[in-house]
């Protein structure tokens, strides 16, 4: 039985050009970055988290009715870079692990609240891909 492809399933796709060893000029379909001048690699990917448990907040806040009045969030982890500086190390590349702290301000209970930051993680993307086993593909070609 062949699988139709979900009709929610977008492709998203930023391309980049190296602009010095540590900046990285990146065009999305919105918006213009560079990656290392403002913050670096694994800062973007933290922030990615913050944004992105940000944006599903208020979505889910609004598919339960819940009106948030304020959200912040706080994302840390330890990184060891041996292995990214290239030092023999049993250590993986990233992160140890992400802890994200969630302070919101809205009229609802503690239960409320709860299902509230469960249907977050639920429906996350960007920690859908921390959680879970993404396959990356890395190909390279010469000019």
């Amino acid at each position: 039985m062949d699988q139709q492809p979900s009709e929610h399933v977008s492709t998203i796709r930023v391309e980049g050009e190296r602009v010095s060893p540590k900046r990285l000029a990146v065009e999305t379909a919105k918006t213009e970055l560079v990656v290392g001048r403002d913050a670096s690699p694994v800062e973007y990917f933290l922030a990615a988290v913050a944004g992105c448990i940000n944006s599903t907040g208020f979505v889910v806040a609004r598919d339960m009715d819940l009106d948030v009045d304020s959200l912040a969030v706080a994302v840390e982890g330890d990184v060891d870079y041996a292995a990214y500086k290239g030092v023999e190390t049993d250590e993986r590349a990233g992160f140890e692990g992400v802890e994200v702290d969630v302070t919101v301000e809205a009229d609802a209970d503690e239960a409320t609240l709860d299902e509230w930051r469960r249907r977050v993680e639920e429906r996350c993307p960007v920690t859908d891909n921390v959680a879970n086993e993404t396959p990356v593909s890395l190909s390279v070609a010469g000019d």
